[in-house]
């Protein structure tokens, strides 16, 4: 890999086909891959990453809003695409772009209905979101009744699936918490089949419930944190490649004596002589202030060097004072494992979700293949 002249993120799209190739090794031949793309493709670069999948013969992709899946039609993507978390507002436009919403309550159902009945569609494709206990978005079973009576009204769409999402999957002291999810579900799924008169597909496991429950994976699995190199445990996380690697340079070298401060507030105050460098990258950029204050740390020359003081808006400094290093060396924020963002995030007691979709747009992708 080229050594960094600046931040810059770079993208191993090599990691996110052996990724990919990885989750389709659990799953039976028929069972289908749906992409989860949303938020830039987690901080990634979501034309980039979703044309790479199309190329693999992914089946579906999912967005969380509809100016995501409009930014992927853009792009030249021609696979279905489930919009998670549509709103009314732009049921019309998601229409236009052949883009398919996920609809979980009377409200959104209504909603879509009328206005895929204005735009005098024929069995538009909709998925049906089921809440089996995550409590976030979807009917309840006892919901089933009317959507089918909603549904037989019309023919102005189709429901392509049905659907839910499982809470706890990667955490297997929650394992009876998770079948009985997966239980609910297909009784679900069941009897939603028999008074619709046909079969939608189903779909529940996420990453983490494709590596612990096979007999969940139904007709379709979707893999979001999978893909882009995390397995959710330690076991599972030596298959996976990280395919993000953000890497920075040392802009400046200070030696600051005892009884210096660093940084806004002076919140780093040195009982002796050290070193730190100034690397250009901060709060603004996704490296949040929580990192600061010695929790944090960088790889510079295989070593760790730590945040001191508080986190700026585009730089961070860190402790170097026993590191042989110069100013323009190359600084790994976190990239492949054992430095990895799941690394990097503990250090501020999080998760790699969090720190690698905050990755700013206004960092440079580079992309290697």
């Amino acid at each position: 890999m080229p050594k960094a002249q600046e931040t810059v993120l770079e993208i191993d799209l090599k990691a996110l086909k052996h990724n990919f190739e990885y989750i389709k090794s659990k799953l039976q031949k028929d069972t289908k891959v749906l992409a989860v793309v949303k938020a830039f493709a987690y901080g990634s670069h979501a034309e980039t990453i979703a044309n790479y999948l199309q190329d693999l013969n992914v089946d579906y992709f999912a967005v969380a809003y509809v100016s995501e899946g409009i930014a992927l039609r853009n792009a030249g993507i021609t696979k279905p695409i489930l919009v998670l978390h549509p709103q009314a507002v732009n049921f019309k436009i998601l229409i236009e772009r052949c883009l398919e919403p996920s609809l979980y309550n009377s409200k959104v159902l209504n909603e879509f209905i009328a206005i895929a009945s204005e735009e005098k569609q024929t069995n538009y494709p909709i998925h049906i979101k089921f809440n089996t206990g995550l409590n976030r978005l979807g009917f309840g079973q006892n919901d089933v009744e009317h959507i089918i009576s909603k549904l037989k009204t019309t023919n102005s769409v189709i429901a392509k699936s049905i659907f839910s999402h499982l809470a706890a999957s990667e955490d297997l002291s929650e394992k009876g918490f998770t079948n009985q999810q997966i239980k609910h579900f297909k009784t679900i799924a069941e009897t939603f089949s028999k008074k619709i008169g046909y079969q939608p597909m189903l779909h529940i496991c996420n990453t983490s419930g494709i590596l612990n429950y096979p007999e969940a994976h139904l007709n379709m699995v979707r893999t979001g944190i999978g893909l882009y190199g995390f397995g959710n445990s330690k076991k599972e996380n030596n298959h996976f490649n990280p395919i993000a690697t953000l890497k920075s340079v040392i802009s400046q070298i200070h030696s600051i004596e005892k009884g210096e401060t660093v940084g806004y507030n002076r919140a780093y105050k040195s009982d002796t002589i050290v070193k730190t460098a100034t690397i250009p990258i901060g709060h603004a950029d996704g490296i949040g202030r929580q990192y600061g204050n010695g929790k944090g740390y960088v790889i510079i020359n295989n070593k760790p060097a730590f945040i001191i003081g508080n986190v700026c808006m585009d730089m961070i400094m860190v402790d170097i004072t026993n590191i042989d290093c110069n100013e323009g060396d190359e600084v790994i924020i976190f990239g492949s494992h054992p430095y990895s963002a799941s690394e990097f995030s503990k250090t501020a007691q999080t998760i790699s979700y969090e720190i690698i979709t905050a990755i700013s747009q206004r960092i440079k992708r580079v992309f290697l293949t």
